[in-house]
């Protein structure tokens, strides 16, 4: 029920995953357009307008890579034969993933409170828009990571138990 829920979830994030690629193609095209034909004017908000939904395309991206299991870990060790070894070298990685997660996500707030404060040069837009992107990132991994560990822990067991 749980992982349901939270693959309905995944799911929006892969749309509005898309939805925000095609946003960004908006300001990059008018970027290109005007530095290279002069058919529009140069306007500088578009180059913020990409930084930011860039930022949130990242988050949002490694949000789905945490559930997905396609982040970037490396195996410094090869894969192990035993259920209790996958158990221990997939464990580190989404304990480390969600150590990482409620660093983002304590720290986070302050620096959303600090973006607050702050208007982006040409849009004069608040930055705490952009920002509050690093404690959902957080919580977002936490739940994800979380979660596929107690996933790693059910198949650990269901393989352990012998069968009659």
């Amino acid at each position: 029920m749980i992982g349901n829920a939270l693959e309905f979830f995944c799911k929006g994030l892969r749309i509005l995953l898309g939805v925000l690629m095609g946003a960004l193609a908006v300001p990059v095209a008018m970027q290109v357009i005007s530095r290279y034909t002069g058919l529009i004017p140069t306007y500088l908000w578009t180059e913020e307008l990409a930084t930011f939904i860039f930022v949130w395309i990242v988050m949002i991206g490694s949000m789905v890579a945490v559930w997905d299991g396609t982040h970037f870990d490396v195996r410094v060790l090869k894969d192990a034969a035993s259920p209790l070894m996958r158990l221990v070298q997939n464990g580190v990685v989404h304990v480390g993933i969600m150590i990482f997660a409620l660093l983002f996500l304590i720290y986070g707030f302050e620096y959303v409170a600090f973006g607050n404060n702050q208007r982006s040069v040409m849009m004069r837009a608040n930055l705490a828009v952009t920002y509050v992107s690093v404690p959902i990132a957080g919580a977002v991994w936490l739940i994800f990571a979380s979660y596929r560990l107690t996933e790693e822990i059910a198949a650990f067991r269901n393989r352990s138990v012998p069968t009659q």
